[in-house]
């Protein structure tokens, strides 16, 4: 007599697999879907304010290393989080609600942030909305992959990655068009025009925490009390490590993007004004952000089709260009919008390649078992090394030269590219 198939929705315990074990068959399905809206609504929260963060601090009167410092320590904060997060998720064995609290911490600092009248709260501000989106970063995309298949997963993530960076797009050109609307109002303060508009983006923030809260179906897998933290680390597999060698010598080098608007704000003032070169700058990454979001799913079919390191190996080689020409359009003293414009566009391919594989690369390197612990390591490795780059930077540029702070960058870059093409071929 045949045996009936246990429907998808039995709890792991009742058929001795996880629950994770059971795929359905098309990769856009409801938790991908859910997925792609909340980030789209987190990232239209805090892109905005970091679209808006480097003009805030020059009417602040905050100079390009306490941007970069700034930026740094909450890349750090989100990076360790990441790794302490997905041990308790693997440990555990529950997700969403760790997520759910992530995401509600992004526009709480988006306030600390709009209060800010000096770069304490400032800093406050961006750690707190860091430290939640370290929180999520990979229990979310832990959450994806075990919702879809194997074969499929570049086209998932090239999806959520696109979403997100929808909204990446939306949150600052909205953020940029109400600046330019706002500077004509009667202002005592000089930074008020931005404090307003910083004041709107909590409301997509909220609005996230409630889409994820609604749309999303975590695909619980069973607990695993006798996971240990270190030991977990050590039992790594040795390929992975070496991979997470290369994420973090081209992290290094891979400065925040607030840098890169800085530096376009810094190039058009003298034509321009800061006020209008800092609305410029705002578009030229909003710019970016539509590159990305174009370049994304395509990006990931390529790596469902060719396989994901070889193309984050191409992703990884446009960094490091990216990098170069930003020195030499301070070196040539570039204040051409069309010639920033392209190297925006570089940015652009090589963060869609970046956001959208290595997460893909990891999934393919480890064991499900230490699947969110492993995501956390590689947000770890990127945290830790982008603190290095983002500090590293803005204080050459400040001490030295913005030549030789973007110049640094992309030899590193380009190591850490040299590095994962070695793996690629081991």
């Amino acid at each position: 007599m045949p045996i009936p198939d246990k429907s998808p929705d039995l709890d792991a315990s009742e058929n001795g697999e996880t629950a994770s074990a059971v795929k359905p068959a098309r990769w856009l399905n409801r938790t991908v879907a859910g997925v792609g809206v909340t980030s789209a609504l987190g990232d239209f929260c805090y892109e905005t304010t970091t679209v808006l963060l480097p003009g805030f601090l020059a009417v602040l009167g905050i100079p390009a290393a306490v941007l970069g410092t700034i930026e740094g320590i909450a890349d750090a904060v989100a990076s360790f989080t990441k790794m302490v997060s997905g041990y308790v998720a693997d440990k555990l064995g529950h997700r969403k609600a760790l997520v759910l609290l992530g995401y509600a911490l992004t526009p709480a600092g988006q306030a600390l942030i709009a209060l800010a009248a000096g770069w304490p709260l400032l800093l406050a501000g961006r750690v707190l909305s860091w430290f939640g989106k370290g929180l999520r970063g990979p229990l979310r995309d832990a959450i994806v992959i075990q919702a879809i298949r194997p074969e499929t997963r570049g086209r998932a993530f090239g999806f959520h990655r696109a979403m997100d960076t929808i909204g990446a797009v939306a949150g600052p050109l909205l953020g940029v068009a109400l600046l330019g609307q706002a500077q004509a109002w009667p202002w005592q303060d000089p930074a008020g025009p931005f404090r307003f508009v910083l004041w709107l983006s909590v409301i997509p923030g909220i609005l996230a925490v409630l889409a994820f809260l609604t749309l999303v179906q975590d695909p619980e897998h069973s607990p695993n009390p006798d996971l240990k933290f270190f030991r977990a680390l050590r039992g790594l597999p040795g390929r992975f490590k070496r991979y997470l060698g290369a994420v973090g010598l081209f992290g290094v080098g891979d400065f925040s993007h607030s840098l890169l608007i800085l530096a376009a704000t810094q190039l058009l003032t003298a034509s321009l004004g800061i006020v209008h070169a800092a609305q410029v700058a705002g578009l030229l990454y909003v710019w970016r952000n539509v590159v990305q979001v174009v370049a994304s799913f395509p990006v990931g079919v390529l790596a469902d089709r060719f396989g994901s390191l070889p193309v984050l190996v191409a992703g990884y080689a446009l960094g490091a260009a990216t990098a170069l020409l930003t020195a030499l359009a301070f070196w040539f003293r570039v204040d051409s919008v069309a010639m920033l414009a392209g190297i925006f566009c570089i940015a652009g391919l090589y963060v869609a390649a970046q956001e959208a594989l290595e997460s893909t690369v990891t999934a393919d390197m480890v064991q499900t078992e230490t699947l969110a612990m492993s995501v956390g390591a590689l947000g770890t490795v990127n945290g830790t090394a982008k603190f290095l780059s983002s500090a590293g930077v803005g204080l050459v540029w400040t001490a030295l030269s913005p030549v030789l702070g973007f110049g640094l960058a992309a030899g590193l870059m380009a190591a850490g590219t040299g590095a994962l093409l070695r793996l690629r071929h081991r």
